[in-house]
């Protein structure tokens, strides 16, 4: 035998990698993750726009399967419908609805009874800020003393606090603006007080009819009256009441008497704290306003106060004679 036949067959078998790093296998594994999660979203979407009648159908179906199917499905759908075995409810508010689809709640605002309803609990505070300033003046030995030279009541502007002389004893001393000790601590008790509400300050000075000695010419009982207002504004800051709550201070001499029959009377000389209500505080705000801005803003309070009417119910009033 030769040479040639005694030597062993080698056979090169060579594997090749059909892929290797840059295969198809991990596409497939990818597209399965993708199609997962798009399911996944798709359920969450489902959720977040289904109805609560359609959820509890739901839940009421896994958790009694048997009782739904016997039953004829009563228990799936939309479990807030009438028809028995689901049917849409065109009442729904919840899930996905198309815009429209329920007319939308006409909201009409009685202006007129709104600020009726303002003024009523506006009135009921100024009423409690009386009781509270009498108790005050009641519990306070200092004060006590002073009762009859304070007058407390409800008027058509707010609540009015005036404090009068007396003959044997003045708030001020005579023909001069500076209050007397005793009537300082009645002004401080009142600042105090007022602090419990936020309306506006308005304050008044009064003189009895006596004239000065000078006349009417030089210094008169209209700058007393005014001088004596801020006084006793002086005297509330000084007590504790915050200064921006004023809105007027004037002197009004003895145009307005307390007791119009005996102008001499010393209860004409007196200071009237009133404590605004709204519309007064509009009015003292505006300084009269004008004509034609008044007019205007009652037209546009009245287009606002209207009421919306559907279309149909337009059309019915239109008819009418």
């Amino acid at each position: 035998m030769s040479d040639e036949a005694q030597r062993p067959i080698i056979v090169k078998r060579i594997k090749k990698n059909a892929g290797g790093a840059h295969g198809g296998a991990w596409k497939i594994a990818y597209a399965d993750f993708v199609t997962a999660m798009m399911a996944f979203f798709l359920l969450m979407w489902l959720l977040g726009s289904t109805a609560k009648g359609d959820l509890t159908g739901i839940a009421e179906y896994f958790q009694t399967p048997l009782k739904v199917a016997l039953m004829g499905g009563s228990g799936s759908g939309d479990s807030s419908s009438v028809i028995k075995g689901g049917g849409q409810d065109l009442t729904r508010t919840e899930g996905q609805m198309k815009k429209g689809e329920i007319p939308t709640e006409k909201r009409v605002i009685n202006l007129k009874a709104a600020e009726a309803e303002q003024a009523r609990q506006e009135r009921k505070k100024l009423s409690e800020l009386k009781g509270r300033i009498e108790q005050a003046i009641e519990n306070s030995p200092a004060l006590k003393q002073f009762r009859n030279q304070m007058l407390l009541d409800m008027t058509s502007e707010g609540l009015r606090i005036q404090v009068m002389d007396e003959f044997n004893r003045p708030m001020f001393a005579s023909g001069s603006a500076q209050l007397q000790s005793y009537s300082r601590d009645i002004m401080r008790e009142i600042g105090k007080a007022l602090n419990d509400v936020p309306n506006a300050i308005s304050i008044s000075g009064h003189t009895d009819a006596k004239p000065y000695a000078g006349g009417e010419k030089g210094y008169s009982n209209w700058e007393l009256s005014a001088d004596r207002a801020n006084s006793a504004r002086r005297e509330l800051i000084a007590g504790g009441l915050v200064e921006d709550r004023f809105r007027r201070v004037v002197g009004l001499s003895s145009a307005v008497l307390f007791d119009a029959a005996n102008p001499l009377n010393p209860i004409n000389r007196r200071i009237s704290i009133l404590v605004m209500n709204k519309r007064t505080e509009e009015a003292v705000s505006k300084d009269g306003g004008t004509i034609e801005s008044e007019a205007k803003e009652t037209d546009a309070k009245e287009g606002e106060a209207k009421e919306e009417v559907p279309g149909e119910q337009k059309d019915a009033a239109a008819a009418k004679p």
